[in-house]
Order: structure tokens, then sequence, then C-alpha cells
């Protein structure tokens, strides 16, 4: 009883300070995340004359649930319809920006001398810009329907995915010790298996479950459920051995989808505020002074090479992708900032034990100064943009306006557009059924080890087992093999049609092109059993058997061919309306 009523003396000083300090700042028209962290720093044990927090352990543990919650949230402002509008802009300023940070984060931490842990975690820590801190700037100032602002909004986007995909990486190379390339490469592929296959799976199930749950019409039932699968799915994210970060994003990027979005935004609305509250105070419960100002000149210099760096890298992004010189500007200015996702990829090297005290306190003292900056570098976007512009020669402005349009020229008209846009959709169909493939071989090769000690019971060789479990695969994967073959062909056709003009062939048109339509898919398949069996080399059954495998497929394959295209076919219907249906007003 007494633990409980102190963690409920906690929880008040925790809520009744920060309910001031958070007013205060609102009056100041500062970002209120900073209050929250001042807030932290207010009550935290470095800061005279006593501590008023007693159980700091149960206070970071909500914390935690803050940042599942702040990551839910992100993942549910995430939309996979968004992203395919921003295009080309959102990704190449957010690539620029991430590679060019992650080596200026690097470099300044190697001068000074820290070590390579050290540095490489804060190169990760000043790639990525503050969702949460931008958005709510963009929104007091008035400017979150403006052209740049969506923009903003789709770089951010890219950006957070990329930070899950940080994370993962962060956290392998933390374990290994070392950036192996092999091991890169590995990472970055099962996680962008795991996410795709989660997407599609998740988005064929989990919008149709909340449909029907808000149908009921009771708020306590839906909560509870949204409840439930975001801490299931996180659940299972960790025992997968990815962040739980990740599986937070996930599930709320497929729930964004559902018919009952705004339903679930205004329930878990409160449980956001609240609890990400408590996560930004946690931060500030950190922040040890002493080291501070010992790191005075280290946090400066840092500040400002986010600043000057975020700029240049995403406003050159932005122009370079195709945006104006006043739209980059104010793109860049806008994203000048460090904030949620620093913070954890900090709290992941202080977990994992792979970086030093000081640098937690530094990203969070960088964070504060870059979001004070924020709002003023955003009104001061369009100055400095006319001010530069005075100041180029004439014949420079005119060269960078005649390059933007000739971008904007090169973007497909008329038929080429319809067959830009045909070939695209095939593709993203045939990518999807790979990948669902993928998933199916990697998950029975990933379970084999508890399926061969049931097996075995049954007195079959290890031949045989492996023979078992790879038919087993290749049976689940058949429907999609089936769509992938059939996309291929229809992908192969087109293409002859196009590529093979009667005017340059002649009469051997219509061969070359029936040679094309054959030889391309069956090149295709061969490649994806080439790919499959190195996914599942740990159960692929010797070459004998092999041929046996093949063959009952086949026979399967006859018999149920009409059965696989009808189930496929009505699997590819439920996940395209996920995208063409608009979500519930």
């Amino acid at each position: 009883m007494s633990h409980a009523i102190s963690f409920i003396q906690d929880l008040a000083v925790i809520m009744l300070i920060a309910g001031i300090v958070t007013v205060v700042f609102h009056r100041l028209k500062q970002p209120v995340v900073l209050g929250y962290i001042v807030t932290g720093v207010i009550i935290g044990p470095h800061t005279p004359p006593f501590e008023l927090i007693h159980d700091e352990a149960t206070i970071s543990t909500l914390g935690e649930l803050g940042v599942i919650f702040l990551m839910f949230w992100l993942g549910l402002e995430f939309s996979l319809r968004k992203l395919a509008r921003v295009g080309a802009t959102a990704t190449v300023a957010a690539l620029s920006e991430i590679i060019l940070m992650l080596w200026l984060g690097y470099e300044i931490g190697r001068g000074f001398g820290w070590k390579t842990m050290d540095a490489l975690f804060l190169g990760a820590m000043l790639a990525i810009s503050s969702t949460t801190i931008i958005v709510k700037a963009l929104d007091e100032l008035g400017l979150k329907r403006e052209r740049f602002a969506q923009a903003v909004f789709g770089i951010l986007i890219v950006e957070d995915i990329l930070a899950i995909a940080i994370i993962a990486l962060l956290s392998g190379i933390a374990s290994s010790g070392a950036v192996e390339t092999t091991h890169v490469f590995t990472t970055l592929s099962r996680l962008l298996l795991f996410m795709t296959v989660s997407l599609i799976i998740g988005l064929m199930t989990v919008p149709r479950l909340l449909h029907t749950i808000a149908r009921f019409r009771r708020d306590e039932i839906l909560l509870v459920t949204i409840l439930g699968l975001c801490f299931g799915f996180c659940l299972l994210v960790v025992k997968l051995g990815y962040s739980i970060a990740l599986g937070a994003f996930l599930i709320g990027a497929i729930m964004a989808e559902s018919r009952a979005r705004h339903a679930i935004e205004r329930l878990m609305a409160s449980l956001r505020d609240m609890f990400s509250a408590i996560f930004f105070i946690t931060i500030g419960l950190m922040l040890d002074w002493h080291v501070l100002i010992d790191y005075a000149g280290p946090i400066a210099i840092i500040t400002a090479v986010v600043i000057f760096g975020k700029i240049l890298s995403c406003g050159l992004g932005a122009f370079a992708a195709g945006q104006d010189g006043r739209t980059s500007m104010r793109i860049g200015m806008s994203l000048a900032q460090i904030g949620e996702f620093s913070f954890i990829i900090a709290a992941l090297g202080k977990s994992l034990r792979v970086t030093s005290d000081f640098l937690y306190p530094i990203a969070v003292a960088v964070s504060a100064l870059t979001t004070f900056f924020t709002p003023y570098l955003i009104r001061a976007a369009d100055p400095l943009t006319r001010r530069i512009s005075t100041l180029l020669p004439s014949a420079l402005v005119s060269m960078f306006s005649s390059y933007t349009q000739w971008l904007s020229n090169l973007q497909p008209a008329g038929d080429s557009a319809a067959i830009f846009k045909l070939v695209r959709n095939i593709l993203m169909q045939i990518a999807i059924n790979l990948a669902l493939v993928a998933a199916i071989f990697v998950g029975v090769t990933y379970f084999a080890k508890y399926a061969n000690s049931w097996l075995a019971a049954w007195m079959l060789k290890p031949l045989v087992r492996w023979a078992l479990l790879w038919s087993a695969a290749l049976t689940l994967s058949l429907p999609f093999l089936v769509a992938v073959y059939r996309k291929v062909k229809s992908l192969a056709l087109l293409l002859a049609e196009i590529s093979v003009r009667p005017a340059v062939t002649g009469k051997f048109t219509a061969p070359i092109r029936r040679v094309l339509a054959e030889l391309v898919p069956a090149t295709a398949m061969l490649g994806i059993f080439l790919m499959v069996a190195a996914l599942s080399s740990g159960i692929l059954p010797p070459a004998e058997l092999l041929i046996i495998v093949f063959s009952c497929a086949a026979l399967l394959l006859l018999v149920l061919r009409r059965w696989f295209i009808r189930i496929h076919a009505k699997l590819q219907i439920a996940l395209r309306e996920i995208f063409e249906r608009p979500p519930e007003t």
C-alpha cells in the first residue's frame, strides 16, 4: 500500500508542476514539449535542494508507455496514400538529410575524441527531425495547410520509416560491435520484409476488425480492442528481436487505414497526451546540469550543425527534387531540429550500455535549443529567401527557375502516363506477392526447429522432415506464385508490345513478341526459385526429394489452379478496398 501511495504522490507532483510550467510556456508562446522537459529538470534528482520524486523506476516505465503511444500516434498520422502523393520530394530530401547528418554527427563525435559508438549514435540522433515539434509549430503558426507543409509532412513520413530502420540497425551494430556490410544488408532486408508483410496482412485484417467493433458504438469496447492490438503487436515485434517503437509505429500505420480512424484518434488522444508528457518529463529527469556545463561547447557546436546542416540538406534535396527556391527554403527551415526519435535512439544506446552517460543529456539540450528556434526559423524563411534572391546574380536565379521548370516538364503525360501507371501497378503487385512468398519460407524456416522435434516423434528421417516442411511452405505460397507468374507475363506482353516495333522487326514482330512473353516469365520464375532456395537453405531438401516436391506441387497446381486464382483475387480486392475507400469522417 505504501508503494501505491508513493506512486500516487509522485504522479501528483509531476502533473501539478507540469500543469504550472506548461501554462507559463504557453503564455510565452513556446512549445509545450519544452515545458515538459523543464518540468523533469525541476523535479529531477540533479536539481537541489531535494528530490521531489521517490519512485523513478515506475515513472520511467510510464515513460516507456509514452514511447509506445507516441510512436502509435505517429503511425496513425502516417498514411500510405499520403506517401504515394508526396513522391520524389520527400524521398530525395529525407535521404539527403539523413546521409549528411549521419556523416556530420559521426565526424563531430570523432573530432571531439569520443569513442566510435558515441559518434555513431550521435550521427543517428542528429539525422531525424521531430514530427511532434514540427506539426505543433506549423499548427500554431497557421501554416499546416500550406503547400510546403504538405511536403514537410511527406519528408517526415519517409524519415519515420528510415528512423525505424536506423534503430533496428543500431541494435544489431551494438550487439556485434562492428559495422559489417553483410550484417547491414541482412538486417535491412529482414526489416523491410517484416514491415512489408506486417502492413499487408495487417491492412487486410485489422481495419475490418476495427470497423466491425466500431459498429457496436461502444467506446470502451473499441478502446480495449485498440489497446489489445497495440500491446499485442508490440510484444510480437519484441519477441522477433525488433524495437517496441517499431511495433507501435506499424500498428498505428495499419489502423490509420481504418474507416474508424477518427474514432481511434479521439479515444487515443488523451492517452497519448498523458503518457507522452510523462515520456518527455522522464527525459528532463535524466538531465544532469553538471554534464551540460561540462559539455557546453559541444552542445553549442552540435546545435549550430543541426540547424545549418538540416537547412542545407533538406533545402537542397527539395530543390533537387523540383521544388522552387521559396518552397525549398521553407522546407529546410521547418526541419531544422531534433526530437523524440533522437531521445529514443539515445535511450537505446544507454540501455544497451554502448554509449557514454554524457550523450543523453547532450541530445536533450540540443533538442531543447533547436525546438526553441524552430518557430523563428519558419517565420524567417520568406525574408531570407527574398534576401538571397537579391544577392544572387540574375543569371543564376534564371538558371534555377529553368531547372525547376525543366523537372516539372519531365512528368509523363497522355499515353505515356497511362503506361507508366500500369507498369508501376504491376510491379507493385509483383513486389507484394514476392514479399508474402519470402515471408512464408522465412517463417517456416524459423519455426522449423520447433516443428522438427514434433516430426521426430513420428520417426521420420531429417531429410524427409525438411522435404515436408519445404512442401508446406511451397503449398502455402502457390496462390502468390501463380499471381506472380500471371503478373510477370502481363508485364512481358506489355513491354513486348511497346519495345518490339513492326517498323523495325517487320514480319518477325509476332514471333519475337511471343518469345519475349514466354522467356521473361520463365527467367523470372527461375530467379524466384533461387531466391526462395537461399531464404530456406536451412530446410531445403536434396535434389531427388526436390524433384518429387515439385512434381506434387505441379499436380496440385493443375487441379487447384482456378481455386488459387480466386483466393488471390479476393485478397487483392480486400487490399485494394483499403486504399480506395475514404476514411471515416
